[in-house]
């Protein structure tokens, strides 16, 4: 029998089996995160309604960035872009969304962008990311974006809210090729303050991985929250971290369109006076700048964070970020 032939030079990569448990499940899981691994007595891990799955791919057709390949699970889907801001008539807004209103035990989500030379993305989540109480097992997430040259990519989602006894891990990979801009943001609060629960989930871990299509390193982001596993009580308040304030949000600017120091120095002015903690640095390689601010009013916090986003927009764009309509 003849070996089946291979594929033809400059072909496409074949497709990779997303249903298939390593697609999906997060690579170096933390040891505190792992050691909670369990069969629970609910869905358990591959399981069809806990794997979720996103992945997008978008090129520019007709002058304007276009969706060109879409596969979603649920229980995470989108809606059809959006081009609603007249400003970047070209940019395509996405909106990301869970069926199942949150993440629970045994949760296994995936999500993948890849965004093509020269197209102008958006990512933002349509609310808050909710992680439910979970009596076994964690949940997991791993995001994947690649910006090609000359693509301006922003992935913004709203903040993420760990209630009391949960357990979650997020790895968020960037591949940012020489010529492009990628700007990444998030926030996490203390949990659900309004019904008295600070910093009660049992561990929250996250990386941040931003490098070259060549493998280059520019920049890593980890943190790890284990309330109680401190030696003086909750080690996650004090300097470091949350510094005993309940949000804290972070800002990531890679890009070759402005000087790193002038970015630096953008967000600086931008945040200074409006009532939060925050610092601001560059990035390593002079690719970029960084801001983390901290606050205990929600509202605030959220528009300091509009605020740095706003100026990083209108310094390498030319243009005001837009105000985004959600429920």
């Amino acid at each position: 029998m003849r070996p089946a032939p291979s594929a033809h030079p400059g072909s496409p990569p074949p497709r990779p089996d997303r249903l298939a448990p390593d697609y999906y499940t997060a690579v170096r899981v933390p040891p505190d995160v792992a050691a909670l691994a369990s069969v629970p007595d609910t869905l358990g891990p591959g399981s069809p309604a806990k794997v979720g799955i996103l992945d997008l791919a978008f090129a520019v057709r007709g002058g304007r960035t276009e969706l060109v390949e879409r596969y979603q699970k649920t229980p995470l889907q989108i809606m059809r872009p959006l081009w609603i801001d007249p400003a970047t008539p070209g940019m395509s807004y996405v909106y990301l969304m869970a069926t199942g209103g949150g993440i629970a035990q045994a949760d296994r989500y995936r999500m993948d962008f890849r965004c093509g030379p020269g197209t102008e993305v958006h990512l933002t989540t349509q609310a808050a990311t909710k992680v439910f109480r979970m009596e076994h097992d964690y949940a997991s997430q791993r995001v994947h974006i690649t910006a090609d040259e000359g693509a301006y990519v922003e992935y913004l989602p709203d903040p993420l809210i760990p209630f009391k006894d949960s357990r979650f891990y997020q790895c968020t990979e960037v591949t940012v090729a020489p010529g492009a801009t990628v700007v990444v943001g998030d926030t996490l609060t203390a949990g659900r303050l309004a019904r008295g629960e600070r910093h009660d989930y049992r561990v929250l871990a996250t990386d941040l991985r931003i490098a070259r299509p060549d493998g280059t390193l520019l920049a890593v982001d980890t943190l790890r929250l284990t309330p109680g596993a401190g030696a003086h009580g909750n080690a996650v308040v004090g300097p470091g971290v949350f510094a005993g304030y309940d949000h804290v949000a972070s800002l990531f600017v890679v890009t070759d369109r402005a000087p790193a120091t002038e970015i630096a120095d953008t967000l600086h002015d931008a945040l200074s006076g409006l009532g939060v903690l925050y610092g601001v640095s560059v990035l390593p390689r002079d690719c970029g700048a960084w801001v983390r601010l901290l606050g205990d009013s929600p509202v605030r916090v959220a528009a300091a964070h509009n605020t740095a986003w706003d100026a990083v927009r209108r310094l390498l764009t030319g243009h005001p970020a837009p105000a985004l309509r959600k429920p």
